[in-house]
């Protein structure tokens, strides 16, 4: 598991509107990393139910925030993007630009279809592109990122076009509902772009509510899947999103922190199918899972834990006014869920939404 690198804190740096924006720094860290955390973002992270354009309308005002911010440290201006089509069609980089009256200069896309079998990615095609490569491009993408190897695939796509034509970029600026090995990637992408490209200027990088770990085998339940669900572990999540998801107990035994986002707005049948696939199977095996276990693993660490240990832990140390959120983690450690009455509200729930999107 890649986790949160050594020596890495989290800083507040302004509240735009409902978002509150953080930035993590690093002495390892050469480009420039943000958490944001609003209203929508928290809600669709948490919810298997908002399907289809809401999807895309929960970023939108986190985004705009993120561009806002950057505006305001002389990081604005005009911008290109780029647009990895499937989950990356359910980020709103062209309204939120418009809005922060940023001028959108070209639009380039890229069609990349994973190939797996059995839920285990085997390979990546790109079947499709747009790319008119131009100098001095400032480049938007929105993308989820796990494994990271979409990304990597796209974007050595496209800096070859860009090569091919003359063509050069100047700056980066990456949003991602994504996990912790961005920063590897985004550091070597840097200093690639960097020894490409006279002039790279380097990368904004914003996650949505953290950046999450993936896991690396079945997990507690046994049905989890590695490399692309995404857990708590070892990563960093914004101080909001833990007590959002205190505060509601059932969506901490969610999956992961989000379903396969081109199925939740494209293909809302395989979404269904994947959310009751977990859930029946939470409901099967509920017999057999250490709900204690399962508590702790969500949460990202074992407890009782004290709160300067767990400040530690989550990465928040040097924030404030976090006991009480401390205190009710701890409280939660201790409760006795009943698991398969949960699983049962859950089922029950998705079947009711699948329903409505069913009828004639």
């Amino acid at each position: 598991m890649i986790t949160l690198m050594d020596g890495t804190s989290l800083h507040h740096a302004g509240l735009m509107g409902d978002t509150s924006v953080y930035e993590l720094r690093g002495s390892q860290l050469h480009n420039r990393y943000y958490l944001l955390s609003g209203p929508g973002s928290r809600e669709l992270l948490s919810a298997p139910e908002i399907v289809g354009f809401p999807c895309y309308t929960a970023l939108l005002e986190e985004t705009v925030a993120a561009l806002r911010h950057l505006t305001d440290n002389g990081l604005g201006g005009d911008l290109d993007i780029f647009t990895i089509l499937r989950g990356g069609l359910n980020y709103p980089l062209e309204e939120a630009a418009f809005r922060c009256g940023m001028r959108v200069r070209d639009m380039h896309f890229v069609s990349c279809e994973r190939i797996a079998e059995n839920h285990v990615i085997k390979g990546l095609e790109i079947k499709y592109d747009k790319i008119h490569p131009t100098r001095d491009r400032v480049l938007a993408i929105g993308d989820i990122l796990a494994t990271g190897d979409t990304l990597r695939h796209c974007f050595e796509h496209l800096m070859q076009k860009f090569l091919q034509k003359g063509g050069s970029i100047r700056r980066l600026i990456f949003f991602t509902i994504g996990g912790t090995r961005a920063f590897q990637i985004m550091e070597e992408l840097s200093t690639k772009l960097s020894a490409i490209f006279a002039g790279f200027e380097g990368i904004d990088c914003f996650f949505f509510e953290g950046a999450f770990t993936v896991y690396e085998d079945k997990g507690v339940s046994g049905i989890n899947h590695p490399d692309i669900d995404f857990g708590w572990k070892g990563g960093v999540v914004t101080p909001e999103f833990r007590r959002y998801i205190v505060d509601r107990p059932d969506a901490l035994l969610e999956k992961c922190i989000i379903y396969d986002g081109g199925a939740r707005r494209y293909q809302l049948p395989v979404h269904f199918e994947e959310v009751l696939e977990y859930w029946e199977g939470i409901r099967d095996r509920a017999h057999l899972i250490d709900i204690r276990a399962l508590l702790e693993e969500k949460l990202g660490y074992a407890g009782p834990i004290e709160f300067e240990d767990w400040l530690d832990v989550t990465h928040l140390r040097g924030l404030e006014d976090l006991g009480s959120l401390w205190a009710d983690e701890q409280t939660l450690l201790q409760r006795d869920i009943d698991l398969r009455a949960v699983a049962a509200r859950r089922i029950a729930s998705i079947n009711n939404l699948k329903q409505q999107y069913e009828k004639d």
